[in-house]
């Protein structure tokens, strides 16, 4: 493992905006957090929003400055990454960012029901071929997950430059008659006012610059209807 790893893991510890739990057990053992990010972290009632699988943090860290008014908690397993958009939070002092590392599958042990009323996926990994379909972070086993702590109808965001996984996510909200808000495989052509579709990230920028188009899907999770 290199040295500048292990230097901005250590340098992590001490940013007072990132929880670093213990791997082991997160999804039996409910963090002492679940439900009281609000309370404890940021002091306010705001509303919470979560980016799973933040990488940087850039859009997390994007997100928290064009709205003040709501709460942003970064995801990610991998900390040398997540130390950039940490970083930043900590040096610029911006009071509603946190992130939190751990993996995503353990993401129940860490919010409690009704606590998120948003999720933003930003090019997660698409996990291309029909065998890896249950590993996507849109997959229904992954939905019904999210379901337990976000608010009623509370939406999910994609943006990914994977025309697959934009497809697939699509038919997954339309066979569960779910209610697609927003739906482009242009985003920037469609979208080229919206402030917070156009937070880039690190890959997004290399993506357009390669001329690659951008997908955007939003659409509403119910509470109380299991996603097949």
């Amino acid at each position: 493992m290199g040295k500048n790893k292990l230097a901005k893991w250590a340098e992590m510890e001490s940013f007072d905006n990132v929880i670093q739990p213990a791997i082991t057990g997160q999804s039996d053992i409910n963090h002492p957090l679940r439900g009281k990010w609000n309370k404890k972290v940021f002091h306010n009632d705001n509303p919470l929003i979560i980016e799973l699988g933040c990488g940087k943090g850039e859009y997390t860290i994007g997100l928290s400055e064009i709205n003040p008014q709501a709460n942003y908690v970064g995801v990610d397993i991998k900390g040398a990454r997540m130390w950039r958009g940490a970083k930043t939070a900590h040096e610029n002092r911006i009071a509603n960012v946190a992130f939190l590392r751990t993996r995503i599958e353990f993401i129940n042990s860490f919010f409690d029901e009704d606590e998120v009323s948003e999720i933003w996926l930003t090019f997660p990994d698409p996990h291309p071929g029909k065998k890896n379909s249950n590993k996507r972070l849109t997959c229904p086993w992954f939905l019904n997950k999210y379901r337990t702590f976000l608010m009623d109808n509370g939406l999910i965001h994609l943006k990914t430059d994977n025309k697959d996984l934009y497809t697939y996510t699509r038919s997954v909200a339309q066979r569960n008659d779910l209610e697609i808000l927003a739906a482009t495989n242009d985003l920037h052509a469609e979208y080229p006012e919206d402030n917070i579709l156009l937070i880039r990230t690190h890959y997004e920028n290399i993506f357009v610059n390669e001329g690659m188009k951008i997908n955007y899907l939003s659409f509403s999770l119910p509470k109380n209807r299991f996603i097949e």
